[in-house]
């Protein structure tokens, strides 16, 4: 194991670390004691099983380890695909006491946090990202869920976990365009309340996607400082701040329904979404033509789309973001941009803005 920095998320009684660095993967000593009995059930999926199974498996010895191997991709990030780890769960025996451990991308993440949030009402689990996607957002601050053909993540459950592991060499083999959507997120961060980062993501993206170690690092570290944050003042979104991390994803949750999941990944439709959230905030006079040229090309440099597919309508668009759960009162909430580094959520906007940024980026 090479060097490890320690983050905490500041949750009082549900507080937890982030452990961080090299070679951590098959660490015993950072499970263990945030395993209160001795049942395992470890969940993973096709691709990642086989790369880094057994390293987990030989951290929980001693342990009673059972598995449940799921199929790759977010078109299987359903009902479904839990009932699968629910079955294993039964089956098994397994109670109250057992710790899930979600060894994967965000959809392993997700759906493995949705099961240990239900099962039995609620059982421990440990988050083991393998994305750079899931490194940096989804596997920090307790949103769990699967998706409904009707509207993505629309169905979980806030439950945090007891710790997230995060070994950066599991990005050695993450390929080119993963890595990418894992960008995304690193440049909402930047986007919504951290303008220092975003101007360092400005110098550095290109050693970002040629892999640089060092610099890698510093972007995982620097966004989950950024999330840790959010989360402690906010956890379950009541206040309103939570709900900027969502920056793009409104637009992006579209995309990704419409064209149905798997399609497109997540952090490349809110590359997109993001796009679009500043083309927006352009037309309430909110952003200059020129930050929005600084978003669309550090985005385009980190090798992500920022153009909608032209086959969903504005009419599609608006139909889709009326699903989700920004909205409230039947009014659609936005997520978008006062400057770079200033997110503000809104509802109060003019419907004309909003159709015209959808018809403007189809056309684009």
């Amino acid at each position: 194991m090479g060097a490890m920095e320690t983050l905490q998320v500041d949750l009082q009684e549900r507080s937890y670390p982030i452990y961080i660095g090299r070679g951590l993967i098959g660490h015993h000593a950072l499970y263990l004691p945030h395993i209160p009995e001795t049942s395992v059930m470890l969940v993973s999926n096709e691709t990642v099983a086989p790369l880094y199974l057994g390293a987990v498996e030989a951290a929980l010895e001693g342990k009673r380890v059972d598995k449940v191997i799921l199929p790759d991709g977010e078109q299987y990030k359903t009902l479904e695909t839990l009932n699968r780890i629910f079955t294993a769960l039964l089956e098994g025996r397994h109670d109250r006491q057992t710790t899930l451990i979600a060894l994967g991308g965000g959809v392993v993440g997700d759906i493995t946090g949705f099961a240990a949030a239900s099962y039995q009402r609620g059982v421990p689990f440990i988050q083991v990202p393998t994305t750079l996607l899931a490194q940096v957002d989804s596997s920090v601050g307790g949103k769990t869920g699967v998706n409904h053909p009707l509207g993505k993540n629309m169905i979980g459950a806030f439950h945090q976990p007891r710790c997230v592991v995060i070994d950066t060499d599991t990005l050695d083999t993450l390929d080119d365009r993963q890595l990418s959507a894992g960008l995304a997120e690193v440049v909402k961060y930047g986007l919504i309340g951290d303008s220092v980062f975003f101007g360092w993501l400005e110098e550095n993206m290109e050693a970002l996607t040629a892999r640089d170690p060092g610099r890698l690092a510093y972007a995982i570290r620097r966004s989950c400082e950024d999330k840790a944050a959010v989360v402690a003042a906010d956890e379950r979104e009541q206040s309103g701040r939570r709900a900027l991390l969502n920056l793009g994803h409104t637009f992006g949750h579209a995309i990704e329904t419409g064209m149905g999941y798997g399609t497109w990944l997540h952090g490349e439709a809110v590359a997109c979404g993001m796009v679009m959230a500043a083309e927006m905030s352009r037309q309430l006079g909110w952003l200059s033509p020129d930050e929005v040229a600084r978003i669309r090309g550090l985005l385009e440099r980190a090798q992500l789309p920022v153009a909608p597919p032209p086959e969903l309508s504005a009419e599609t668009f608006l139909d889709l973001m009326a699903v989700d759960k920004k909205v409230e009162a039947g009014r659609l909430r936005l997520v978008l941009l006062r400057g770079i580094g200033d997110a503000v959520l809104s509802s109060d906007f003019d419907p004309a803005a909003l159709r015209a940024t959808l018809e403007a980026r189809r056309a684009a």
